[in-house]
């Protein structure tokens, strides 16, 4: 029986080995290494991994990163740096069950993966490195999300292959701007298995989705213009069995693509082209090379570079001197760089041709030229040019370019008032006039202000959306309110009716009960009343307890008199009465007014629209009269709406909504609500700019002292009201861009 149970404990050790092992596998170290162009990244484990753990590429910043599961750090520190050819670092972050290994590259680059015993090797090349030998194939958000994918001879790019065997359709397709300027079109697909083409026919973009439909929403054209990004549109269609996404880029830019899981990301940036840069592009990008020199004369060292390069260099006859370099695999604009800034010397370019001078010098050739230009323009014929304005008034544009106030008809060469030369557009010998009739300006100075006055009024004269605003103002009441009141009191007529009223209390002394002495005395005959008169004004002032129900709460509004009941306690001869009178009264009311001002104006101008009533009142003048002056209670909507590149709205917003109040000997009163705020909200969207929320609650009782706070019976010498009033107004505001063009997403 031990014997089995030694061996049961054994086979359950030797079964749970491999899973112990498998869930503490660990990362003992990371090597770098060159092969072929490649940069080979070896990771050494503890125990083989089951598969090709999955990954992604980053265009920008160039990154390629892989989830390791199960599997621990055992390296002592989050960053291996490897500084070797185009890696820089390795990253380790550990998160739960899982290690991720972020490769930080000096450009973006393509990986390949494979599983090599207890080691994982990954291989980072750019388009011209040459493939590894018997590598496993790669999903394709890891291949392509670089952008180096292989291209045909007629310019496609294969950035990704389609492992699909049949047609699935796209999910979305959105259009975003990046912070740098970026036109992004986002594309979430069906899987990480569609294939994607790439080519640029002409100036437009195309990218083709194979394998692949467009549902009937997706079918459309984006403007996209206002975005302020390189893309004028994006349009999107089916052609046979693929989708096809024809994007339209203007000016200078350069375009990348990746992918990452299901959603594909194409980017098109501008390029901003400084003149004087020798290559164009993000940092150095120069053919590299490497230099080694003991004291070389400087105009020597150049002429190696130019011999480099395609440029030709001139070099000033001040550039003397001597430098010792070394330098070994620099992009040679940066050694460029490296020699100018160590002999303090300047560089501008000039086609393919670059000057090479003392800083100081190029400064002074640069002055003069700018003198002498200056000198051309105060000596230049000016001659005047007409423009059509067709959504911009000639006139503010008149004041614009000359940097004067409004004169009431033409701008002259003179600056005028407060106004500082600083804010003038025109020259110092131009002259602008506007001609209202037909909307046109007529510029007199030199051609290249002529010149620049033409793109100006370009970009100001366009014609400006329009923006629908609509405020609900909702203003919702619930009251609720409940009386109780009873009046007691009691009469005795025997005296009236000839008898004797009242109680004895000996030695021929009668006491008689009233609500008042004006009661008593008419039963008493006091009052020297008799007959019909005596027997109402006992009654009229027979109560002891006179606390009917309140109704003077606004909660009882419209009511005079809360509803009651009465009961008599009288003799057989009707000489003696006791009255009780119970009243009650309970009310519950809801109501709910809604104002929805709207009012449409364009981009960046302010709209006004109210309605209400103006209440006049006294007011004293200087000379001791009186007039009479206005005061609005009105329903009023002020904004100021701005259209971002979006597609939202900004606001600023002024909403009131005022009511006649209560009267006063000073007049009326008003009740005011009022909000003030700025919002952003999207096309069409709603949003509470504002809401206030009131409750009331309030309980009265009116008692004879003691008498009242007698249980039960106490009821009978008291009332009670209890009032609960809740108010809520909230304010809702949508905006709506009115536009002809397509919805943009």
């Amino acid at each position: 029986m031990a014997r089995c149970a030694v061996r049961l404990l054994a086979l359950v050790v030797v079964c749970a080995a491999p899973a112990l092992a498998q869930a503490q596998n660990m990362i003992r170290a990371i090597t770098s290494s060159q092969q072929g162009g490649a940069d080979v990244v070896r990771i050494e484990l503890d125990q083989p991994l089951a598969a090709v753990p999955a990954g992604f590429a980053v265009q920008s910043p160039p990154r390629v990163a892989l989830d390791l599961p199960s599997t621990e750090s055992a390296l002592g520190r989050n960053v291996v740096d490897i500084n070797q050819g185009n890696l820089r670092s390795v990253a380790v972050a550990q998160g739960g069950d899982r290690t991720r290994l972020v490769m930080n590259l000096r450009q973006a680059a393509s990986y390949r993966a494979e599983v090599q015993g207890k080691a994982l090797v990954i291989v980072l090349e750019s388009a011209a490195a040459p493939a590894m030998a018997a590598a496993p194939a790669v999903a394709p958000a890891a291949t392509a999300a670089a952008g180096k994918a292989p291209a045909k001879a007629d310019g496609t790019v294969h950035f990704a292959d389609s492992q699909n065997a049949q047609t699935l359709p796209l999910r979305d397709i959105e259009f975003r701007r990046g912070t740098d300027g970026a036109g992004r079109v986002m594309v979430s697909l069906a899987n990480p298995q569609v294939g994607v083409d790439i080519r640029q026919q002409g100036q437009s973009l195309v990218v083709e989705f194979l394998r692949s439909s467009l549902p009937e929403t997706l079918r459309r054209r984006l403007d996209v213009t206002d975005f302020g990004t390189p893309v004028q549109s994006v349009a999107s269609f089916q052609s046979g069995d693929r989708v096809r996404l024809v994007v339209e880029p203007k000016g200078n830019w350069q375009h990348s693509a990746y992918q990452t899981d299901n959603q594909f990301v194409l980017e098109v940036r501008p390029v901003v082209s400084d003149p004087n840069k020798l290559t164009q592009g993000p940092g150095y990008s120069g053919e590299k090379l490497s230099l080694n020199f003991q004291s070389i004369e400087v105009r020597a060292l150049l002429q190696v570079i130019a011999d480099f390069t395609n440029f030709n260099v001139v070099t000033s006859d001040t550039v003397t001197g001597n430098v010792t370099l070394r330098l070994k695999d620099v992009p040679w604009d940066q050694a460029l760089d490296i020699i100018m800034q160590s002999k303090g010397l300047g560089v501008r370019k000039s086609g393919n041709v670059l000057w090479i001078a003392p800083k100081e010098e190029l400064t002074a050739k640069e002055q003069l030229d700018l003198e002498a230009k200056k000198k051309i323009a105060e000596l230049e014929p000016v001659r005047t040019q007409a423009f059509q304005l067709n959504y911009t008034k000639a006139e503010e544009v008149a004041r614009g370019l000359s940097g004067q106030a409004f004169s009431g008809g033409s701008s002259s060469g003179a600056s005028s008032g407060g106004n500082t030369q600083a804010q003038r557009i025109l020259s110092p010998r131009g002259s602008v006039i506007f001609e209202s009739r037909t909307n046109q300006l007529f510029v007199t100075d030199i051609p290249s202000k002529l010149e620049e006055i033409q793109v100006l009024i370009g970009k100001i004269d366009i014609p400006v959306r329009q923006v629908q605003i609509e405020a609900r103002i909702v203003e919702a009441d619930d009251t609720f309110g409940r009386t109780l009141g009873v009046k007691l009191g009691a009469t005795d007529l025997r005296s009236i009716q000839g008898g004797t009223s009242g109680y004895s209390v000996g030695g021929g002394n009668y006491v008689s009960i009233g609500g008042s002495t004006t009661g008593v005395a008419a039963q008493t005959l006091q009052s020297g009343l008799t007959g019909t008169s005596a027997i109402t004004s006992a009654y009229n002032n027979s109560n002891f307890v006179n606390l009917g129900a309140n109704v003077s709460s606004s909660v009882f509004s419209g009511v005079s008199a809360a509803p009651s009941v009465a009961l008599s306690l009288f003799s057989p001869s009707a000489n003696r009465f006791l009255n009780l009178e119970l009243s009650a009264l309970e009310a519950d009311g809801k109501g709910k007014i809604v104002s929805s001002p709207r009012v449409i104006t364009a981009d960046q101008t302010k709209a006004l629209i109210e309605q209400g009533t103006e209440l006049p009142y006294q007011q004293a003048t200087s000379s001791g009269a009186t007039s009479v002056a206005f005061k609005k209670a009105n329903l009023k909507l002020e904004v100021t709406p701005q259209i971002t590149p979006e597609g939202a709205v900004i606001m600023s917003l002024d909403i009131n909504k005022d009511s006649v109040g209560q009267s006063t000997t000073q007049g009326f009163a008003i009740d005011t609500k009022h909000v003030q705020t700025q919002v952003l909200v999207e096309n069409g969207g709603t949003v509470v700019i504002g809401g206030i929320f009131t409750q009331t609650e309030a309980q009265n009782t009116n008692k004879v002292p003691l008498l009242g706070d007698i249980p039960v019976v106490g009821a009978l010498f008291r009332n009670t009201t209890r009032t609960v009033a809740k108010t809520e107004l909230l304010i809702f505001i949508t905006p709506k861009i009115v536009s002809e063009r397509a919805a943009m997403r």
